[in-house]
């Protein structure tokens, strides 16, 4: 498995209308070969700065099967224009660690 993270940033003011496009196109994401799952996060301190991470079977399976896809052009449209600047997206792998809650 791969985890996709992408740190975005949403032109101030414009938070609500891009969670309401990202409430559309995750359906897109979701439906793409090698997807497994995704999360948006919303940044606490600054509310117009999110992370997405999404989970791949691969890398190709982003790189090649989704942004090369006749849906990521839709993604684009929904997406890209709230972005400044443009988010820097990279691939990582589990080196270690564990699943679940920590105990309080």
């Amino acid at each position: 498995m791969i985890l996709e993270i992408a740190q975005l940033q949403v032109r101030p003011g414009m938070a609500s209308e891009f969670e309401a496009a990202f409430s559309i196109a995750q359906d897109i994401i979701a439906s793409m070969p090698g997807y497994l799952g995704h999360e948006l996060q919303k940044c606490i301190e600054q509310d117009h700065h999110y992370m997405l991470l999404v989970k791949w079977r691969t890398v190709a399976d982003h790189e090649i099967g989704f942004r090369q896809s006749a849906q990521y052009q839709e993604w684009r449209k929904l997406l890209h224009h709230f972005y400044d600047p443009f988010p820097t997206v990279l691939h990582y792998q589990t080196v270690s660690g564990t699943q679940g809650e920590a105990a309080s």
